[in-house]
């Protein structure tokens, strides 16, 4: 009784084993989210500050307030809540003062060589348009740093303005990398676009 028993577990095994067998199992491919922003649409902002610019019609929240300071100052925040990232944007007026020029242009190079630590890479690219008189550099940091993109502009004489770009997320570059490359684009028609009042 205990060999017919034993004889017809091994048969059922030994069949159940080849009938499973078939076809080699291929692991899935990783996968990664596909992201599709929408083509940008850019409009004019004419907020109560020394400088036009133009801005994507995605930034749904554009703030801005005066800064206690002893030159003239605000600070704008143009805010994706789309792609959870903002902005910000610092005025500062420079009167004619050289001193105070290269005391801003010091702190505005200072804030991107902080990101040195992090960053695997910081690409520079210089931008000047001669006709409207606005002069600047633009970084984007590249790693996982708290602000993968930065410039300021400039006209040497009265304006200087700052800009940085942060999400509300843990600094991955990997993750952020497609919001981050769709508002630098944004950073730099600010740039482009600005007009000194």
């Amino acid at each position: 009784m205990k060999s017919t028993y034993l004889f017809k577990s091994l048969i059922t095994v030994g069949l159940f084993i080849l009938v499973s067998c078939g076809q080699d199992y291929i692991p899935k491919p990783k996968a990664y989210l596909r992201l599709d922003y929408p083509k940008a649409q850019y409009k004019k902002i004419n907020i109560d500050v020394p400088f036009y610019f133009e801005t994507n019609h995605l930034a749904s929240k554009i703030k801005y307030k005066k800064l206690a300071a002893t030159k003239e100052s605000y600070g704008i925040n143009i805010e994706y809540p789309t792609l959870k990232g903002t902005i910000f944007l610092t005025y500062k007026a420079i009167d004619g003062d050289s001193e105070i020029l290269t005391e801003y242009l010091r702190d505005a190079q200072k804030f991107t060589l902080e990101h040195t630590i992090k960053a695997d890479e910081i690409p520079v690219f210089p931008y000047e348009n001669k006709e409207r008189k606005v002069y600047g550099i633009f970084s984007e940091v590249k790693g996982n740093v708290a602000s993968p993109a930065q410039f300021y502009v400039t006209d040497s004489v009265q304006h200087f303005l700052v800009g940085s770009l942060y999400f509300y997320a843990k600094p991955n570059y990997d993750s952020i990398l497609p919001a981050a490359n769709y508002l630098q684009k944004d950073m730099a028609r600010i740039m482009e676009t600005i007009v000194w009042k």
